[in-house]
């Protein structure tokens, strides 16, 4: 079963509050997205650590119900 886009931008905003977000659908099948997410929660973390709090964040749903996440994160001054 596929995700939507407010599902998945449910979980990213649940999990970074504070966060500036933007998913965007990359093949409009709601299996391969793009997430840019700018969160303080990010700050002195390196882009890895960042990466791993994201996946953390969505619960095992990557490579399950969501297949493919394209991920853009930085810190927010």
């Amino acid at each position: 079963m596929a995700m939507t886009a407010a599902e998945l931008e449910n979980l990213l905003r649940a999990a970074f509050p504070d966060a500036d977000i933007e998913v965007k659908d990359l093949a409009g099948d709601g299996d391969h997205y793009r997430a840019v997410i700018r969160s303080t929660a990010f700050a002195g973390k390196s882009r890895v650590a960042q990466h791993q709090m994201v996946y953390a964040a969505l619960q095992g749903r990557v490579g399950g119900a969501l297949h493919a996440l394209a991920l853009e994160t930085s810190a927010k001054p």
